[in-house]
């Protein structure tokens, strides 16, 4: 994930990565530089002549892993953020040299405990750094395999309480350590919908944090009680709980899942153009996040990727081929998440998409942004001449340009513009804009003829509805999970699940009939059936439609800016105001008893 000006299965009985190699013979160059370490290490453990060779060397072998594994993982910092191949290479040698450090010290534990004086909190480092890694290579590859992965791992140090007597040491950066440890594993479960695990992590987390402060006079306390503050906000952001009948809360999935998009039947005839690349931007000011990503990104990067798989069974170490029984399935879309990005940062990444874009396939991005209005007025009508959605500023450089009044005539330099894109829709793209200025983007112009489509939110809510925009917008709660947004518009807040249950499947019916009629429209713009043979593209549309109808429907929404828009625009009378569909969300609020807060003036018309 970047950030301003700067980036950041079930368990396995066994702590092991899934890599091999045998440890490599250290270097002669290196020799001098242990053997000095050795004394200094050794010293306690007897004369220096008194240790045997066989053990002198398993130590020796043990330093130069621990050395190099370090110096690997420093350096993925080094690397570049953005293109999907030139860190694989690099990656894949800081695995191998951790798989063999982890299996080293499993097989000498005796002597590296009695000559080196190994203790379990430099264990649970090597475990943390090896979960670190799969966590990093899901961002880079957006395999969300590789989560289980990184669970795995954090999961076990915590079982075998590996860091259990940092406490006991008057070292407060042991303890730091120990403290992120846990802020990373709790990002982990979040990502994989592990809520019970993550409420357990946060209880835990609070008691380390206070007994942290309370022996150490730090000033990063203020920080790390910032830290338990945004996940416990995260952690309730959804509206609507569902439970189930002892009054647990179930937790839900909102990745797609095998029965998840509508699938395609005989007779539609759609594009063979697939979603590969995303950009995933958010800035909006006062929105709950955690570890730089808001709750927006959060629901959105879900709505772009598949249940994860055990990895076990699926694929050999990162980097490498796959297995010759790997099931056939296409893989998530590679996604980059970018908190609060500049300009430059956010041109740079889109720059990167655009360019390693497979042939037939499509980027998407995802602005999650506040808005940005014209200053002035204007006798032109451009794509510079509407606004457009916040990018981040860097203060020390524009300090002196914010004391001076801006010209009016002079465009928001802070803005990505319509216009910033143009360039960019030389290839298919799908643009998703969820900001109070989102229709400054229906003013396209499709210059090279390749498929393009905006999805706009509205631009502001209805009073009435109680404001949830610190918890995520509304829209994107409607593309990422359609049922729980209906819910919380239609006033409730929890539900039992086997009324969720049937809800569900019955929205799924809902997108279904949304397909065929996407599909048999005969006045729709081509550009969205182009995208509309992609599964998360097909979802994310037809949730759309399902928002929009939705909206026109309830009684609060009753002004234009109250709507979702696209460009093109959608033939309305033929997918949001359609009439079977109307009765669908009409028969939706008849299982929830919340009829009576949509509009009915057009069901005897079917």
């Amino acid at each position: 994930m970047v950030r301003g000006a700067r980036q950041q299965q079930q368990p396995r009985s066994r702590l092991v990565p899934r890599l091999s190699g045998t440890v490599e013979k250290p270097p002669r160059k290196r020799k001098s530089r242990t053997e000095f370490a050795l004394k200094e290490i050794m010293s306690s453990g007897g004369a220096e002549d008194d240790i045997p060779q066989g053990e002198r060397k398993t130590v020796t072998d043990f330093c130069y892993l621990l050395d190099k594994s370090k110096q690997l993982f420093n350096g993925l910092r080094d690397l570049p953020q953005y293109g999907q191949k030139q860190w694989q290479s690099y990656f894949g040698r800081t695995f191998d040299v951790y798989t063999k450090l982890w299996k080293f010290q499993q097989q000498h534990r005796q002597v590296l405990d009695s000559r080196y004086g190994l203790k379990r909190w430099q264990i649970g480092e090597i475990a943390s750094k090896i979960g670190q890694l799969y966590y990093h290579y899901y961002l880079r590859t957006s395999e969300t395999s590789y989560l289980n992965e990184a669970f795995s791992f954090y999961s076990a140090i915590r079982q075998r309480s590996y860091y259990s007597q940092v406490n006991k040491e008057d070292r407060p950066e042991l303890v730091v350590k120990k403290l992120r440890y846990y802020a990373r594993f709790i990002v982990v479960c979040l990502l994989l919908n592990k809520m019970d695990v993550v409420k357990d992590l946060v209880k835990e987390l609070s008691d380390e944090i206070e007994d942290y402060t309370h022996r150490f006079n730090t000033e990063d306390q203020v920080e790390w009680n910032l830290v338990l503050q945004e996940v416990a906000a995260f952690i309730e952001a959804d509206p609507v709980m569902v439970l189930n009948d002892d009054n647990t809360i179930v937790i839900t999935s909102n990745r797609l899942a095998e029965t998840g998009a509508p699938l395609l039947e005989q007779g539609m005839i759609v594009g063979q153009l697939s979603l590969a690349d995303a950009l995933i931007i958010g800035n909006c000011n006062n929105q709950v996040k955690f570890s730089e990503l808001t709750v927006d990104m959060f629901r959105m990067l879900q709505a772009l990727e598949r249940e994860p798989m055990n990895l076990a069974s699926q694929m050999n170490k990162p980097g490498m081929q796959e297995s010759a029984d790997k099931p056939t399935r296409r893989e998530n879309p590679h996604k980059y998440l970018l908190y609060k990005p500049t300009f430059s940062q956010l041109y740079t990444f889109l720059a990167a998409s655009f360019k390693e874009l497979p042939a037939n396939s499509v980027l998407l991005i995802y602005l999650s942004a506040t808005g940005v209005f014209p200053t002035g007025r204007s006798d032109s009508e451009g794509p510079y001449d509407f606004g457009g959605v916040l990018t981040n500023s860097n203060r020390d450089i524009i300090n002196g340009d914010a004391i001076h009044k801006r010209n009016q005539s002079h465009k928001e330099m802070h803005c990505l513009h319509p216009g910033d894109l143009y360039p960019f829709t030389r290839k298919p793209l799908f643009i998703i804009v969820d900001s109070s200025n989102s229709v400054a983007y229906k003013n396209f112009t499709n210059l090279f003829g390749q498929p393009l489509v905006c999805l706009l939110s509205p631009t502001a809510y209805p009073k009435a509805l109680q404001d949830q925009s610190q918890r995520g917008s509304l829209f994107t709660l409607f593309l990422n999970n359609p049922l729980m947004a209906f819910l919380f518009v239609s006033g409730l807040s929890s539900m039992r699940r086997g009324l969720w249950e049937k809800c569900q499947e019955y929205l799924r019916k809902i997108n279904r009939d949304i397909a065929q009629l996407l599909t048999h429209s005969r006045s729709i713009d081509q550009a969205f059936l182009q995208f509309f043979g992609d599964e998360f593209l097909r979802l994310l549309l037809t949730r759309f439609i399902f928002c929009s109808a939705t909206m026109r429907m309830h009684k609060i929404f009753r002004e234009t800016r109250n709507y979702p828009e696209t460009y093109p625009q959608l033939p309305r009378d033929e997918t949001v105001e359609n009439p079977l569909l109307q009765k669908h969300i009409l028969e939706l609020a008849s299982l929830l008893d919340v009829r009576n807060v949509f509009l009915e003036n057009t069901i005897d018309d079917y």
